[in-house]
């Protein structure tokens, strides 16, 4: 049973300056929910309630953001709703935080989990990646592995001009949503990329990866990639790629920002029509002035 989960949210967000000089870009809004709040409701979701986020500097707001905040709950007491939601956030789990002290990749920001987690097997969530599903993806990835027993990794089918962005798999189908894998590959080039299908932010990890972070080399960037350290699993042992139910949304670029709003605006039912009708007057405006 998967019972932890760890959340890396320790980047710079340096694609969201200015914004991000002095915030993270996990707790930028997507209207009014942190993105981050989204990612850890997604544990939840799963069933998972022991949460580790991997902080860094300058990340103390996204502590604050999940912790009692007794005086502003005393001010929306008379707002049911708004206090039930504060209530909400600081109980949804027992999260826990520890900080990356030095922004050395993906795969030792996992490193830093590798006491919380000892010698379980637990889901990681990119902290600046929302998936919109049924089925909660984590939980998706959890059903996987209780068929398998080996790390689990969400992938997702990319546009081919996209594929230097992310990590690539290739492998052997299982059925129509599940490959055994042969091969990961941190951001190849198009021309060596063996696929178009992209790791979409959400692993299952068993207590392997530790053990495969300490062999893993700096790759891309100078930083060590938890691509990599799969790699070096992937000699020795079988990995299982899950393509996801659901629609991922990348909040790590303002345009792909953008676009998640729009799309989450339309779903609020106490805006949805109206904020519908403003798009489509802009929409005319702008066909108009061509």
């Amino acid at each position: 049973m998967i019972r932890k989960a760890v959340i890396p949210a320790a980047g710079l967000g340096t694609r969201f300056l200015p914004a991000t000089k002095a915030q993270p870009k996990e707790m930028l809004p997507i209207i009014d929910t942190p993105v981050i709040q989204y990612v850890v409701q997604e544990c939840v979701d799963s069933g998972i309630e022991d949460i580790l986020i991997i902080s860094g500097k300058g990340k103390r707001s996204i502590e604050d953001h999940f912790d009692h905040n007794i005086e502003l709950e005393h001010i929306q007491e008379k707002d049911e709703i708004l206090y039930n939601q504060l209530r909400h956030i600081e109980n949804m789990a027992n999260i826990h935080f520890i900080r990356q002290k030095e922004l050395n990749g993906l795969g030792d920001a996992i490193y830093h989990a590798r006491f919380h987690c000892a010698s379980e097997p637990f889901a990681v969530l990119l902290g600046d990646t929302v998936i919109d599903s049924v089925i909660p993806v984590t939980q998706q990835l959890i059903d996987a592995y209780e068929q398998y027993h080996q790390s689990i990794v969400a992938v997702e089918t990319v546009p081919w001009d996209k594929v230097s962005r992310y990590g690539i798999v290739d492998g052997v189908p299982l059925n129509d949503r599940l490959l055994q894998l042969n091969r990961l590959v941190e951001k190849p080039r198009r021309e060596d990329a063996a696929s178009n299908l992209a790791i979409a932010g959400r692993y299952i990890l068993t207590p392997q990866i530790f053990d495969a972070l300490e062999k893993t080399g700096r790759g891309k960037n100078g930083e060590i990639q938890l691509t990599d350290a799969l790699q070096i699993i992937l000699r020795q042992n079988s990995i299982v790629a899950s393509i996801i139910e659901g629609k991922r949304y990348d909040i790590g670029n303002k345009l792909d920002f953008l676009k998640t709003t729009v799309d989450f605006a339309l779903k609020r039912k106490e805006f949805a029509s109206d904020f519908e009708a403003f798009l489509r007057e802009k929409l005319n405006g702008l066909s108009q002035n061509e």
